[in-house]
Protein backbone atom coordinates (compact mmCIF):
# COMPACT_ATOMS: atom_id res chain seq x y z
CA UNK A 1 0.00 0.00 0.00
CA UNK A 2 1.37 3.43 -0.98
CA UNK A 3 1.57 5.93 1.88
CA UNK A 4 0.39 9.52 1.38
CA UNK A 5 3.97 10.82 1.51
CA UNK A 6 4.94 8.63 -1.45
CA UNK A 7 2.50 10.36 -3.82
CA UNK A 8 3.36 13.19 -6.15
CA UNK A 9 0.63 15.82 -6.46
CA UNK A 10 -0.53 18.22 -9.16
CA UNK A 11 -3.26 20.86 -9.23
CA UNK A 12 -5.21 21.38 -12.43
CA UNK A 13 -6.54 24.97 -12.63
CA UNK A 14 -9.24 25.93 -15.09
CA UNK A 15 -12.00 28.48 -15.46
CA UNK A 16 -15.64 27.40 -15.25
CA UNK A 17 -18.33 28.27 -17.77
CA UNK A 18 -21.64 28.41 -15.87
CA UNK A 19 -24.71 27.92 -18.02
CA UNK A 20 -27.21 30.33 -16.42
CA UNK A 21 -27.28 33.42 -14.19
CA UNK A 22 -29.33 31.39 -11.73
CA UNK A 23 -26.44 28.92 -11.42
CA UNK A 24 -24.06 31.81 -10.79
CA UNK A 25 -26.24 33.18 -7.98
CA UNK A 26 -26.72 29.73 -6.49
CA UNK A 27 -22.95 29.23 -6.21
CA UNK A 28 -22.58 32.60 -4.45
CA UNK A 29 -25.41 31.68 -2.05
CA UNK A 30 -23.89 28.27 -1.35
CA UNK A 31 -20.47 29.72 -0.57
CA UNK A 32 -21.97 32.39 1.70
CA UNK A 33 -23.86 29.73 3.66
CA UNK A 34 -20.75 27.55 3.79
CA UNK A 35 -18.66 30.39 5.23
CA UNK A 36 -21.38 31.02 7.86
CA UNK A 37 -21.31 27.34 8.72
CA UNK A 38 -17.53 27.32 9.07
CA UNK A 39 -17.69 30.37 11.35
CA UNK A 40 -20.29 28.65 13.55
CA UNK A 41 -18.07 25.58 13.78
CA UNK A 42 -15.00 27.69 14.53
CA UNK A 43 -16.75 29.51 17.38
CA UNK A 44 -17.84 26.21 18.91
CA UNK A 45 -14.59 24.29 18.46
CA UNK A 46 -12.01 27.00 19.18
CA UNK A 47 -9.93 25.99 22.21
CA UNK A 48 -12.10 22.87 22.50
CA UNK A 49 -11.09 20.38 19.78
CA UNK A 50 -9.29 20.22 16.44
CA UNK A 51 -9.71 16.72 14.98
CA UNK A 52 -12.20 16.18 12.15
CA UNK A 53 -14.26 13.64 14.08
CA UNK A 54 -14.38 15.76 17.22
CA UNK A 55 -15.42 18.92 15.36
CA UNK A 56 -18.10 16.98 13.47
CA UNK A 57 -19.51 15.60 16.71
CA UNK A 58 -19.50 19.04 18.33
CA UNK A 59 -20.62 21.34 15.54
CA UNK A 60 -22.25 19.54 12.60
CA UNK A 61 -25.82 19.44 13.92
CA UNK A 62 -25.77 23.09 14.94
CA UNK A 63 -24.33 24.12 11.56
CA UNK A 64 -27.21 22.32 9.83
CA UNK A 65 -29.76 23.95 12.16
CA UNK A 66 -28.47 27.51 11.71
CA UNK A 67 -27.71 27.41 7.97
CA UNK A 68 -29.23 25.98 4.81
CA UNK A 69 -26.33 23.55 4.41
CA UNK A 70 -27.00 19.90 3.81
CA UNK A 71 -25.15 17.00 5.35
CA UNK A 72 -22.22 17.03 2.88
CA UNK A 73 -21.48 20.74 3.13
CA UNK A 74 -21.84 20.74 6.90
CA UNK A 75 -19.29 17.92 7.08
CA UNK A 76 -16.90 19.79 4.79
CA UNK A 77 -17.29 22.92 6.93
CA UNK A 78 -16.36 20.88 10.03
CA UNK A 79 -13.29 19.48 8.27
CA UNK A 80 -12.14 22.96 7.27
CA UNK A 81 -12.59 24.19 10.84
CA UNK A 82 -10.49 21.28 12.12
CA UNK A 83 -7.75 22.07 9.63
CA UNK A 84 -7.78 25.79 10.49
CA UNK A 85 -7.64 25.22 14.24
CA UNK A 86 -4.78 22.73 13.80
CA UNK A 87 -2.91 25.36 11.81
CA UNK A 88 -3.54 27.89 14.59
CA UNK A 89 -2.12 25.54 17.19
CA UNK A 90 0.96 24.85 15.09
CA UNK A 91 1.60 28.41 13.95
CA UNK A 92 -0.09 30.41 16.74
CA UNK A 93 -2.09 32.34 14.19
CA UNK A 94 -5.74 32.93 13.41
CA UNK A 95 -7.32 30.16 11.35
CA UNK A 96 -7.81 30.77 7.62
CA UNK A 97 -11.18 29.97 6.10
CA UNK A 98 -11.69 28.85 2.50
CA UNK A 99 -14.68 27.92 0.40
CA UNK A 100 -14.58 24.24 -0.52
CA UNK A 101 -17.84 22.91 -1.98
CA UNK A 102 -18.01 19.23 -2.82
CA UNK A 103 -16.96 18.63 -6.42
CA UNK A 104 -17.52 15.66 -8.73
CA UNK A 105 -15.17 15.95 -11.73
CA UNK A 106 -16.13 14.17 -14.93
CA UNK A 107 -13.81 14.72 -17.87
CA UNK A 108 -14.61 18.16 -19.35
CA UNK A 109 -17.69 18.85 -17.21
CA UNK A 110 -18.19 19.09 -13.46
CA UNK A 111 -21.19 19.05 -11.14
CA UNK A 112 -21.32 21.18 -8.01
CA UNK A 113 -23.62 20.31 -5.12
CA UNK A 114 -25.54 23.38 -3.93
CA UNK A 115 -28.03 24.37 -1.23
CA UNK A 116 -31.06 22.41 -0.10
CA UNK A 117 -33.43 21.21 -2.80
CA UNK A 118 -31.91 23.32 -5.56
CA UNK A 119 -29.97 20.34 -6.91
CA UNK A 120 -26.65 20.67 -8.66
CA UNK A 121 -25.05 23.33 -10.82
CA UNK A 122 -23.63 22.02 -14.09
CA UNK A 123 -20.61 23.76 -15.58
CA UNK A 124 -18.14 23.27 -18.41
CA UNK A 125 -14.39 23.38 -17.90
CA UNK A 126 -12.81 26.04 -20.13
CA UNK A 127 -9.97 23.90 -21.47
CA UNK A 128 -7.36 24.94 -24.06
CA UNK A 129 -8.21 24.34 -27.73
CA UNK A 130 -4.79 22.74 -28.09
CA UNK A 131 -5.10 19.12 -27.00
CA UNK A 132 -1.50 19.29 -25.78
CA UNK A 133 -2.64 21.50 -22.88
CA UNK A 134 -1.39 20.18 -19.55
CA UNK A 135 -4.93 19.69 -18.19
CA UNK A 136 -5.63 16.80 -20.57
CA UNK A 137 -2.67 14.86 -19.14
CA UNK A 138 -4.59 14.46 -15.88
CA UNK A 139 -8.21 14.37 -17.03
CA UNK A 140 -7.61 11.57 -19.54
CA UNK A 141 -4.93 9.66 -17.64
CA UNK A 142 -5.32 6.38 -15.78
CA UNK A 143 -2.08 7.11 -13.90
CA UNK A 144 -3.29 10.25 -12.08
CA UNK A 145 -5.96 9.79 -9.39
CA UNK A 146 -8.40 12.60 -8.57
CA UNK A 147 -8.29 13.56 -4.86
CA UNK A 148 -10.09 16.80 -4.02
CA UNK A 149 -11.05 20.19 -5.42
CA UNK A 150 -11.60 23.75 -4.29
CA UNK A 151 -13.72 26.45 -5.91
CA UNK A 152 -12.39 30.00 -6.26
CA UNK A 153 -14.03 33.26 -7.35
CA UNK A 154 -11.85 36.14 -8.58
CA UNK A 155 -12.15 39.05 -10.94
CA UNK A 156 -15.71 38.06 -11.89
CA UNK A 157 -14.87 34.46 -12.89
CA UNK A 158 -15.14 31.06 -11.22
CA UNK A 159 -12.10 28.78 -11.17
CA UNK A 160 -11.83 25.17 -10.10
CA UNK A 161 -8.61 23.71 -8.63
CA UNK A 162 -8.69 19.94 -9.22
CA UNK A 163 -6.23 17.92 -7.16
CA UNK A 164 -4.58 14.81 -8.59
CA UNK A 165 -1.97 12.42 -7.27
CA UNK A 166 0.14 9.55 -8.56
CA UNK A 167 2.80 7.29 -7.02
CA UNK A 168 6.29 8.80 -7.26
CA UNK A 169 7.51 6.47 -10.01
CA UNK A 170 4.77 7.73 -12.38
CA UNK A 171 5.57 11.36 -11.57
CA UNK A 172 9.25 10.79 -12.28
CA UNK A 173 8.57 9.77 -15.88
CA UNK A 174 6.52 12.93 -16.42
CA UNK A 175 8.92 15.41 -14.84
CA UNK A 176 12.29 14.25 -16.12
CA UNK A 177 11.37 15.32 -19.67
CA UNK A 178 10.20 18.77 -18.57
CA UNK A 179 11.69 22.13 -17.67
CA UNK A 180 10.66 24.27 -14.72
CA UNK A 181 11.18 27.90 -13.74
CA UNK A 182 12.14 28.50 -10.11
CA UNK A 183 10.82 31.63 -8.37
CA UNK A 184 12.13 33.11 -5.11
CA UNK A 185 10.02 35.68 -3.23
CA UNK A 186 11.57 38.39 -1.14
CA UNK A 187 11.48 41.87 0.38
CA UNK A 188 13.78 44.06 -1.72
CA UNK A 189 12.90 41.99 -4.78
CA UNK A 190 9.26 40.97 -5.12
CA UNK A 191 10.37 37.94 -7.10
CA UNK A 192 13.51 36.59 -8.78
CA UNK A 193 13.47 33.75 -11.30
CA UNK A 194 16.03 31.05 -11.98
CA UNK A 195 16.60 32.79 -15.33
CA UNK A 196 17.86 35.87 -13.45
CA UNK A 197 14.86 38.09 -14.04
CA UNK A 198 14.46 40.50 -11.13
CA UNK A 199 11.20 42.21 -10.14
CA UNK A 200 12.24 45.06 -7.86
CA UNK A 201 10.09 45.99 -4.84
CA UNK A 202 11.55 49.47 -4.33
CA UNK A 203 8.68 51.54 -5.71
CA UNK A 204 6.04 49.28 -4.17
CA UNK A 205 7.62 49.40 -0.71
CA UNK A 206 8.06 53.19 -0.97
CA UNK A 207 4.42 53.68 -1.92
CA UNK A 208 3.20 51.50 0.94
CA UNK A 209 5.41 53.30 3.46
CA UNK A 210 3.94 56.62 2.28
CA UNK A 211 0.42 55.23 2.66
CA UNK A 212 1.22 53.92 6.13
CA UNK A 213 2.60 57.31 7.23
CA UNK A 214 -0.48 59.09 5.90
CA UNK A 215 -2.75 56.60 7.65
CA UNK A 216 -0.93 57.21 10.94
CA UNK A 217 -1.41 60.98 10.65
CA UNK A 218 -5.11 60.57 9.84
CA UNK A 219 -5.65 58.17 12.73
CA UNK A 220 -4.20 60.74 15.12
CA UNK A 221 -6.74 63.26 13.81
CA UNK A 222 -9.55 60.91 14.75
CA UNK A 223 -12.35 62.72 12.92
CA UNK A 224 -15.10 61.02 10.91
CA UNK A 225 -13.76 62.68 7.79
CA UNK A 226 -10.29 61.26 8.53
CA UNK A 227 -11.72 57.73 8.83
CA UNK A 228 -13.44 58.09 5.47
CA UNK A 229 -10.18 59.29 3.96
CA UNK A 230 -8.34 56.29 5.46
CA UNK A 231 -10.85 53.94 3.81
CA UNK A 232 -10.41 55.68 0.46
CA UNK A 233 -6.62 55.55 0.82
CA UNK A 234 -6.68 51.83 1.68
CA UNK A 235 -8.81 51.02 -1.37
CA UNK A 236 -6.48 53.02 -3.61
CA UNK A 237 -3.46 51.29 -2.09
CA UNK A 238 -4.94 47.84 -2.67
CA UNK A 239 -5.68 48.67 -6.32
CA UNK A 240 -2.11 49.87 -6.81
CA UNK A 241 -0.60 46.77 -5.21
CA UNK A 242 -2.77 44.49 -7.35
CA UNK A 243 -1.70 46.43 -10.45
CA UNK A 244 1.97 45.86 -9.57
CA UNK A 245 1.43 42.19 -8.79
CA UNK A 246 -0.43 41.67 -12.07
CA UNK A 247 2.59 43.11 -13.91
CA UNK A 248 4.98 40.85 -12.00
CA UNK A 249 2.83 37.77 -12.60
CA UNK A 250 2.72 38.56 -16.32
CA UNK A 251 6.51 38.80 -16.33
CA UNK A 252 6.96 35.47 -14.55
CA UNK A 253 4.66 33.67 -16.98
CA UNK A 254 6.36 35.37 -19.95
CA UNK A 255 9.73 34.24 -18.63
CA UNK A 256 8.52 30.65 -18.37
CA UNK A 257 7.17 30.72 -21.93
CA UNK A 258 10.31 32.33 -23.35
CA UNK A 259 12.49 29.59 -21.88
CA UNK A 260 10.24 26.72 -22.92
CA UNK A 261 9.21 25.76 -19.40
CA UNK A 262 6.48 23.28 -18.57
CA UNK A 263 5.89 24.57 -15.05
CA UNK A 264 6.63 27.30 -12.49
CA UNK A 265 7.85 26.40 -9.01
CA UNK A 266 7.30 28.61 -5.94
CA UNK A 267 8.27 28.24 -2.33
CA UNK A 268 5.51 26.90 -0.09
CA UNK A 269 3.94 30.00 1.49
CA UNK A 270 2.59 28.28 4.61
CA UNK A 271 5.17 29.85 6.93
CA UNK A 272 6.08 32.91 4.85
CA UNK A 273 5.92 35.24 7.88
CA UNK A 274 8.42 33.13 9.79
CA UNK A 275 10.66 32.79 6.73
CA UNK A 276 10.67 36.54 6.06
CA UNK A 277 10.44 38.13 9.53
CA UNK A 278 11.80 41.43 8.19
CA UNK A 279 8.99 41.76 5.65
CA UNK A 280 6.23 44.30 6.23
CA UNK A 281 2.83 43.20 7.48
CA UNK A 282 1.41 43.18 3.96
CA UNK A 283 3.88 40.70 2.49
CA UNK A 284 1.97 37.49 3.27
CA UNK A 285 -1.16 38.77 1.53
CA UNK A 286 0.88 40.15 -1.39
CA UNK A 287 2.83 36.93 -1.94
CA UNK A 288 -0.32 34.82 -1.89
CA UNK A 289 -2.06 37.21 -4.27
CA UNK A 290 0.95 37.12 -6.62
CA UNK A 291 0.94 33.31 -6.65
CA UNK A 292 -2.81 33.35 -7.32
CA UNK A 293 -2.35 35.72 -10.29
CA UNK A 294 0.42 33.51 -11.71
CA UNK A 295 -1.72 30.40 -11.29
CA UNK A 296 -4.66 31.49 -13.38
CA UNK A 297 -2.47 33.15 -16.04
CA UNK A 298 -0.28 30.05 -16.28
CA UNK A 299 -3.43 27.96 -16.71
CA UNK A 300 -4.21 29.72 -19.99
CA UNK A 301 -0.69 28.97 -21.22
CA UNK A 302 -0.80 25.28 -20.28
CA UNK A 303 1.80 25.62 -17.49
CA UNK A 304 1.54 23.78 -14.18
CA UNK A 305 2.27 25.38 -10.79
CA UNK A 306 3.88 23.55 -7.88
CA UNK A 307 5.72 24.35 -4.65
CA UNK A 308 8.69 23.17 -2.60
CA UNK A 309 9.57 23.45 1.07
CA UNK A 310 11.64 26.67 1.32
CA UNK A 311 13.86 25.29 4.08
CA UNK A 312 17.51 26.27 3.42
CA UNK A 313 16.88 27.62 -0.11
CA UNK A 314 18.44 30.92 0.99
CA UNK A 315 21.40 29.26 2.78
CA UNK A 316 22.32 26.55 0.26
CA UNK A 317 25.00 27.15 -2.36
CA UNK A 318 23.57 26.28 -5.75
CA UNK A 319 27.06 25.58 -7.10
CA UNK A 320 28.33 23.03 -4.59
CA UNK A 321 25.31 22.31 -2.38
CA UNK A 322 26.97 23.42 0.87
CA UNK A 323 24.42 24.83 3.35
CA UNK A 324 25.36 27.24 6.13
CA UNK A 325 23.93 30.33 7.85
CA UNK A 326 27.10 32.28 7.02
CA UNK A 327 26.63 31.86 3.27
CA UNK A 328 24.11 34.70 3.00
CA UNK A 329 24.80 38.34 3.85
CA UNK A 330 21.59 40.29 3.23
CA UNK A 331 21.28 40.53 -0.57
CA UNK A 332 24.60 38.84 -1.34
CA UNK A 333 25.52 35.17 -1.28
CA UNK A 334 29.07 33.88 -0.90
CA UNK A 335 29.66 30.22 -0.16
CA UNK A 336 32.09 29.69 2.71
CA UNK A 337 32.96 26.29 1.23
CA UNK A 338 33.59 26.84 -2.50
CA UNK A 339 33.86 30.64 -2.51
CA UNK A 340 31.29 31.18 -5.30
CA UNK A 341 29.31 34.41 -5.00
CA UNK A 342 26.04 35.57 -6.50
CA UNK A 343 22.91 37.56 -5.79
CA UNK A 344 21.24 35.84 -2.82
CA UNK A 345 17.73 35.77 -4.27
CA UNK A 346 18.94 34.46 -7.64
CA UNK A 347 20.85 31.68 -5.87
CA UNK A 348 17.65 30.86 -3.95
CA UNK A 349 15.51 30.81 -7.11
CA UNK A 350 17.82 28.22 -8.66
CA UNK A 351 17.60 26.18 -5.47
CA UNK A 352 13.80 26.30 -5.58
CA UNK A 353 13.80 24.78 -9.07
CA UNK A 354 16.54 22.25 -8.39
CA UNK A 355 15.11 21.04 -5.10
CA UNK A 356 11.76 20.50 -6.80
CA UNK A 357 13.39 18.30 -9.43
CA UNK A 358 15.39 16.43 -6.80
CA UNK A 359 12.28 15.78 -4.71
CA UNK A 360 11.85 12.18 -5.78
CA UNK A 361 12.18 12.93 -9.49
CA UNK A 362 15.92 12.48 -10.08
CA UNK A 363 18.50 9.90 -8.96
CA UNK A 364 20.22 11.18 -5.82
CA UNK A 365 23.63 11.55 -7.43
CA UNK A 366 22.47 13.44 -10.49
CA UNK A 367 22.29 17.25 -10.68
CA UNK A 368 19.24 18.69 -12.39
CA UNK A 369 20.71 21.85 -13.93
CA UNK A 370 19.68 20.82 -17.44
CA UNK A 371 16.11 20.35 -16.23
CA UNK A 372 15.36 23.90 -15.11
CA UNK A 373 15.62 27.24 -16.86
CA UNK A 374 18.59 29.31 -15.72
CA UNK A 375 21.40 31.64 -16.78
CA UNK A 376 24.93 30.76 -15.76
CA UNK A 377 27.31 32.97 -13.83
CA UNK A 378 26.77 35.68 -11.23
CA UNK A 379 23.73 37.91 -11.71
CA UNK A 380 22.61 41.24 -10.30
CA UNK A 381 19.35 43.20 -10.69
CA UNK A 382 19.22 45.51 -13.70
Amino acid sequence: MVSDAEYHRRTLITRLNLRTEADEQLLHDTINEWVDGANIGSNLAWETCNTKSAVRTLAKDEIKQKTKLGDQHATLACHEVASSITSCIERRKNGKKASKPHVFPDQEKITLTTLGDHGRVHADLCLPDDEDGYQYEYLASDDWEYTESTLHYRDGDWYIHLGYRTPQDEAQATTENGTVLGVDLGVTQIAVTSTARFFDAGELNHYRRECENTRGELQQTGTQSAHRTIETLSNREERYVKHVLHAVSNGIVEEAIEHGCDGIIFEDLTDIREDLPEAAWHSEWAFRKLKEFVEYKAEYEGLFIDTVNPRNTSKRCNECGFTHDSNRHRGEFECVSCGKSNHADYNAAKNVAELYLRRGHQPSGRRSVSQYALKSGARTPS
